[in-house]
């Protein structure tokens, strides 16, 4: 007995779910700088961690007087906001890991530049 066509296509879209809960069930939840939140003490954080590619990181902060930026690495070791990079301002920002090198900073004034700010590299 052979499938119809829009059998076949539900079977791969049910595959395609299954995966998605896998790889969210296997990612790792991380609040950054720990009980404290993300504040200027929060640089070297990450040392000692392991993280993944997909693994979450939570920043809790004050919006009215903190926020996130993902950026690249020059704009990390410049301390500076490239146009179109993502800011977040919510307080309680979720963002997954991408292999390699990622880095935030607070672009509040002088935040960055008083060590709010991170890179995280994940496998």
């Amino acid at each position: 007995m052979s499938m119809g066509r829009g059998s076949a296509v539900a079977v791969v879209l049910v595959l395609f779910l299954v995966a998605l809960q896998y790889e969210a069930a296997q990612a790792a939840f991380y609040t950054v700088g720990g009980a404290g939140g993300w504040s200027f003490s929060s640089g070297s954080w990450p040392k000692g961690k392991r993280f993944r590619a997909g693994d979450v990181l939570v920043f809790k902060y004050n919006p009215s007087i903190h926020n996130v930026v993902a950026v690249n690495r020059g704009a990390y070791g410049s301390c500076s906001t490239p146009r179109g990079a993502k800011v977040y301002t919510s307080g309680n920002d979720r963002i997954k890991l991408v292999r390699g090198q990622n880095f935030f900073i607070c672009n509040f004034p002088s935040h960055c530049q008083a060590g709010m700010k991170i890179a995280v590299s994940a496998v």
